[in-house]
């Protein structure tokens, strides 16, 4: 099992969560991003994969790469639908899980507001400031998660 971090946009402290995470459970971390990213020094759970610049390359790697049983972090609602599709766990930065259940419905809200926006019926767009709160619920959720993932893990060896 991995844990694959769509690094580009993930606040500080989402990345800082889960490297301990990674250390305390001993699972292998991947930073995925367009720019040069460097894991925690001495951290040898942490890796760091820099991707090709450009729309989506990022994206790309982890969906190629991720399999079914690791657990992905992402802000990004295409991404996490591809992901989820492969049985892949995915959690957004502010504690979300996406599951089967409810990624098209988000998918599709997404679809819309970028609609909206593209036909200046909405103005405005991005995501609101990282509060406390998300962190505190992102860090809830990812360990429920882990946890969830890890005993499926042993269960199928």
């Amino acid at each position: 099992m991995k844990i694959w971090i769509d690094a580009d946009a993930a606040p500080r402290d989402v990345k800082e969560i889960v490297f301990r995470s990674a250390r305390r459970l001993e699972v292998e971390a991947v930073l995925v991003a367009n720019s040069w990213l460097e894991g925690p020094p001495g951290n040898p759970f942490v890796t760091a994969v820099r991707v090709a610049g450009g729309q989506d390359v990022a994206d790309r790697h982890i969906a190629d790469h991720a399999e079914p049983g690791d657990v992905a972090i992402t802000a990004d609602i295409p991404l996490a639908a591809r992901l989820v599709e492969k049985q892949v766990a995915v959690i957004d930065v502010r504690g979300e899980e996406y599951t089967a259940d409810n990624v098209a419905d988000r998918l599709a809200i997404r679809d819309l507001m970028d609609g909206l926006r593209g036909a200046g019926l909405l103005e405005g767009g991005g995501p609101r400031p990282y509060a406390p709160k998300d962190k505190q619920t992102f860090a809830a959720t990812l360990d429920r998660v882990l946890t969830r993932a890890l005993r499926s893990s042993k269960i199928r060896r």
